[in-house]
C-alpha cells in the first residue's frame, strides 16, 4: 500500500499518521498526549519512543543506520525471530532470523480509551520465508504507546507440525554515559559470556557495570530489570513476560569502529538489554497454538 492508502485506511486524526521516512521507507508517526513514537514498517520495528515531558528518547538509534531493503536498522527495538543469534542449523542463514530486514504489514491501528495508541503489524509465511524456514506461521507485534511502551510478539503456528523458536526484542536503550550506567536486577544470575570465550558460564555478582565489550546471555532471570542512568538522571524499567533469559550487549570501542552503521563512539551512548528466549530458553509451539513474548518499558526520574 502507498503512504496515501495507508493513511486513508489506518490514520487516527491527532494521534497517528503514515509518513515516508529515511530511505523513503514507510513509517508510522505516533504523537498522543502521553508520548511520541516512530515505527518502521520495514522490520516492523519501533525506532523511537519519548514520553511526554522527557527530554531524551528512551531508545538509541544510530545516525548511520541503514534504511534499505534487506538491511537491519541499527537501533530502536529490532525483532530477532525465529531464531536468536547464529543460524541454529548451521545452514548459513542470517543471524537473528529473517524478520528484521523485510517489510511488515499493518494489521490494525486503534485509539484506546485511556489515551494510549495501539498499532498491530504482522507477517505471515510466504514461499520466500518457507525457503528459509519451512514452517507455516502468523507473526504479530502489538505495540501500545502511552506512559509505558508495551511490545507483544505473538507467534502462531498455522501449520500441521510443531516448531521451536528462539527470539528477542533486541532493544537499544539510550544512555548518557555508559560508564555511569548500570543494569540492576541480574545479581545472582549465571550467564553465558559470549564476548569472553563463547559459552563460558559465569556468575553475576552485584549490578552489571560496563567498561568493556559485553555480550552476555543471562539465565533464569526475573521479570523486572532496570537501567540506572545517572548521566541522564533516569531509570528505565524493563518488565518481561514469556521469557526466562535476558541479553546485555555493548560493542565497546573496537566493534563500534568496525560496524559501518555505528559511529565510532556510539558505544558510549547505548546499551542493549534484551527480552529473549535464548540459549536453553527454547519455545515449542504446537499446531494451532501460539506463544507471546512481552516487554514493557517505563521511565522514572532519579
Amino acid at each position: 500500500m502507498t503512504i496515501e492508502e495507508l493513511n486513508t485506511k489506518y490514520k487516527i486524526a491527532g494521534q497517528l499518521e503514515f509518513i515516508a521516512g529515511n530511505g523513503g521507507l514507510p513509517m508510522i508517526r505516533v504523537n498522543n498526549a502521553k508520548a511520541a513514537a516512530l515505527i518502521s514498517l520495514h522490520a516492523g520495528q519501533v525506532l523511537s519512543y519519548q514520553p511526554a515531558g522527557e527530554p531524551e528518547d528512551v531508545l538509541f538509534l544510530s545516525e548511520k543506520a541503514y534504511y534499505q531493503d534487506g538491511k537491519a536498522i541499527k537501533g530502536g527495538a529490532p525483532i530477532c525471530w525465529p531464531w536468536f543469534g547464529a543460524d541454529p542449523e548451521g545452514k548459513g542463514r542470517p543471524g537473528h532470523g529473517f524478520v528484521r530486514n523485510r517489510s511488515w504489514n499493518v494489521v490494525a491501528t486503534e485509539a484506546l480509551s485511556n489515551g494510549d495508541t495501539k498499532v498491530i503489524v504482522g507477517l505471515d509465511d510466504t514461499p520466500e520465508t518457507q525457503a528459509i524456514w519451512a514452517h507455516s506461521f502468523s507473526l504479530r507485534q502489538e505495540i501500545v504507546i502511552g506512559d509505558t511502551l508495551n511490545l507483544s510478539l505473538i507467534t502462531r503456528n498455522t501449520g500441521k507440525e510443531k516448531f521451536t523458536i528462539t527470539q528477542a526484542f533486541h532493544t537499544y536503550f539510550k544512555v548518557g554515559d555508559i560508564t555511569r550506567a548500570k543494569v540492576v536486577g541480574l545479581a545472582g544470575c549465571d550467564y553465558l559470556d559470549k564476548a569472553g570465550g563463547g559459552n563460558t558460564q559465569k556468575h553475576q555478582t552485584g549490578d552489571v557495570a560496563i567498561d568493556t565489550e559485553v555480550d552476555r546471555i543471562y539465565l533464569d532471570v526475573g521479570n523486572t530489570l532496570t537501567i540506572d542512568d545517572s548521566a541522564l538522571n533516569r531509570r528505565i524499567q524493563i518488565t518481561s513476560q514469556g521469557s526466562k533469559t535476558a541479553v546485555v550487549w555493548n560493542p565497546w570501542e573496537k566493534i563500534s569502529k568496525e560496524m559501518a552503521d555505528l559511529e565510532d563512539t556510539d558505544y558510549q551512548r547505548l546499551v542493549c538489554v534484551e527480552t529473549t528466549n535464548a540459549a536453553n530458553d527454547v519455545v515449542e509451539v504446537a499446531p494451532g497454538r501460539e506463544c507471546r513474548l512481552i516487554a514493557s518499558y517505563q521511565v522514572t526520574r532519579n
